[in-house]
């Protein structure tokens, strides 16, 4: 039977507190010489306005608030003394051994990024398109000046920031005396125009979307004097386009490049003076290169850290060496201490760890509790980050053991997940399995609703239980078995786990689930086969989608939240990784279409997209939509105005679950 009470009320805890996030210590880093941890974080579980805090000698210290604005960005100094960070667009200073009041700065105009060098002398800041430098004495400096509206210096682009990972656009040399900074002209890049059907006499707003198949963003680097002489950076631009990563280190300037179709990736010096590079490092691969988060980057000693992908194993490689076991798979690079190498690794996809690896000795691994582990490193300082059982844990790490932790100021959840977490079939799908709390095996059959994501880059089944989970436990509890699946295509199980899915990322990812499903069933008797949902979100809507076109006798009903319909309408670095260029190989867009696929409707079908979505257009459903009613299939359409790719707008995100809760029960008989 659903639950009743407090479980009832979680809809709303879940949006007022964004997802739980909300009073979660975010964006922390640590001084150079790990004596201090900066961080973001909110006065507690409902206030969801950051304000920026220290930690240091063991006590928490607020170092800015600004009340409901809040604070959406900041950096600092190599040693923490000179914190810069951004409220409304201003530019605010504190100083933590003076007076930590903040000081508004004046500038020439909304500041984004703004970096303070690592001596703490000068701050660089983009605004209007252009790079400026305050300097220690007060002058505002124009550095690297827009030569037009579609050209900015010192910022990412839109491909760069959301598919490779790259969010930054400018980097200080380690005596703050240079700048590395990129230029970015988008004045060939396909202009989108979204607008608000809500209100008609506001005008569209107009974006720059690099649809694939079509020209990119043209990056190019540039080191620049602080007097604003430059020196370009040269590599071979038309052959390597992206430009994924960037460094400055001790040793020089570091920078990575990719090749159009991602199968070819380069590492490369720059010469600082004359800005000519010379190759470090190549890796080839038939299917991609996969861009992993922190690589590369160099030790003190100037070793090279990169990642090899050997004996199905994403491995840790030094030098070109690879220096982790096969069997262990590497997800990020966190840093170097020395020599000593700090990543997050998997044994078991269902948990990642927090592992050191030093010269002439085996990895070790640091964290040690089941569940989703990351950290953040300086000096002799780690900061794990950990998500374990459903609760945040900031724990620091200094030299020889615990020095104590960060508090999370979120809410308890009112639902508490309490899955089975299991290995099916041939497979061994990594699954977690909800049931309603306090469920008597052979007491009822329950409706069975499968909740994954399916795609590539994240993992839903963990041991560390993050938000999805605690949605999965809410649908369990008014009466649905949950079945959480990822598939392959997802990550921590190897290259060829991850690289099945080259040329179709659908129909892998529906005979996944299928699988999961029937050995659920196996598994645990009391689920209905006859009574079979699927849900999900943007590529997880797809996959819903997807599934019920294709698998009608599994799945009786979908709801498919900003479904991913026309593969066509992507951007090209994520979608041409899996499907290659829409020119050279159209039939892997063809085969992945949820329009052609629109007359094979025969079951329920709900469809819920944003109408400002500039990251899955709203094109996307409309297109499918279309498609359903031209081929006479019934369905049904929830638009809601306002409203992006994440849901924020607080009514909209509880009465959203309601509303699946609600249509699920109606198409499925007796799921109540």
């Amino acid at each position: 039977m659903p639950s009743s009470g407090p479980v009832q009320d979680f809809p709303r805890q879940f949006a007022r507190t964004r997802r739980l996030s909300v009073g979660v210590p975010h964006d922390l880093s640590v001084s150079e010489d790990g004596r201090r941890v900066l961080f973001l974080r909110s006065v507690d579980g409902t206030d969801p306005a950051d304000r920026l805090w220290l930690y240091e000698d063991g006590r928490e210290r607020l170092l800015a608030d600004h009340g409901p604005a809040g604070i959406t960005g900041y950096a600092a100094d190599a040693a923490a003394r000179v914190v810069a960070h951004v409220c409304g667009g201003d530019l605010w200073v504190t100083y933590p051994d003076g007076n930590a009041t903040p000081e508004r700065v004046t500038t020439a105009g909304p500041v984004t990024d703004p970096r303070p060098s690592p001596d703490g002398r000068s701050i660089a800041y983009a605004t209007g398109g252009s790079l400026r430098l305050l300097t220690s004495d007060g002058e505002d400096r124009l550095l690297a000046a827009s030569e037009g509206p579609d050209i900015t210096y010192g910022l990412s682009d839109l491909v760069s920031a959301g598919s490779m990972g790259r969010t930054r656009g400018h980097w200080w040399s380690p005596d703050g005396t240079r700048l590395l900074v990129a230029r970015t002209d988008t004045s060939h890049v396909q202009l989108w125009h979204i607008a608000d059907p809500a209100d008609p006499a506001a005008p569209p707003r107009t974006v720059r979307h690099p649809v694939v198949g079509t020209a990119n963003a043209d990056v190019s680097l540039y080191l620049f004097d602080l007097d604003g002489r430059r020196t370009e950076v040269h590599w071979d631009r038309e052959r390597y386009e992206y430009l994924p990563a960037v460094d400055w280190d001790a040793h020089g300037p570091l920078i990575t490049v990719q090749s159009r179709d991602q199968r070819v990736l380069r590492v490369l010096a720059v010469d600082p003076a004359s800005g000519e590079t010379r190759l470090l490092d190549e890796t080839r691969d038939p299917a991609w290169v996969e861009l992993v988060p922190g690589s590369p980057l160099r030790t003190a000693a100037g070793a090279l850290v990169t990642t090899r992908d050997e004996a199905d194993t994403r491995r840790l490689a030094v030098d070109g060496a690879p220096v982790t076991p096969v069997g262990l798979q590497v997800r990020a690079v966190l840093g170097v201490q020395g020599e000593k190498v700090l990543f997050t690794a998997c044994e078991d996809p269902a948990e990642t760890h927090v592992w050191s690896w030093s010269p002439g000795r085996v990895p070790v691994r640091i964290s040690r509790e089941p569940g989703d582990h990351a950290a953040v490193i300086g000096g002799g300082t780690t900061v794990l980050v950990s998500r374990v059982g459903g609760r945040d844990q900031i724990t620091v790490l200094e030299e020889g053991g615990s020095a104590g932790r960060i508090a999370s100021l979120a809410q308890r959840p009112l639902v508490a997940p309490a899955p089975a977490f299991l290995r099916l079939g041939p497979r061994e799908l990594r699954t977690n399995l909800y049931l309603p709390t306090g469920h008597e095996p052979g007491s009822a059959r329950l409706p069975v609703l499968l909740d994954p994501y399916g795609g590539q880059q994240l993992l839903v089944a963990t041991r560390g239980l993050g938000w999805p989970s605690l949605v999965s436990q809410w649908f369990a509890d008014q009466g649905f078995a949950v079945v959480v699946t990822d598939g392959r295509g997802s990550p921590g199980r190897g290259p060829a786990w991850e690289k099945a899915i080259r040329g179709d990322i659908l129909t892998h990812a529906v005979e996944d689930q299928v699988a999961a499903l029937h050995a659920a069933a196996e598994h645990h008797p009391d689920l209905d086969l006859g009574r079979v949902a699927i849900r999900g979100w943007s590529f997880g809507g797809f996959l819903a989608a997807g599934a019920l076109l294709r698998r009608p006798d599994v799945f009786h009903a979908a709801v498919a939240g900003a479904p991913t319909a026309d593969q066509r309408l992507y951007q090209t670095h994520w979608k041409e990784r899996y499907l290659g260029h829409p020119e050279e190989e159209p039939e892997n867009y063809d085969r992945c279409s949820l329009i052609a696929d629109a007359p094979l409707l025969r079951r329920p079908l709900l469809l819920i997209h944003g109408l400002d979505d500039d990251n899955v257009a709203f094109a996307h459903t409309l297109r499918l939509s279309a498609a359903l009613l031209a081929a006479g299939r019934a369905h049904r359409v929830l638009p809601l105005p306002g409203t992006g790719h994440r849901v924020t707008r607080e009514d909209y995100a509880e009465n959203l679950l309601r509303l699946q809760l609600d249509f699920l029960r109606e198409v499925l008989p007796d799921a109540h």
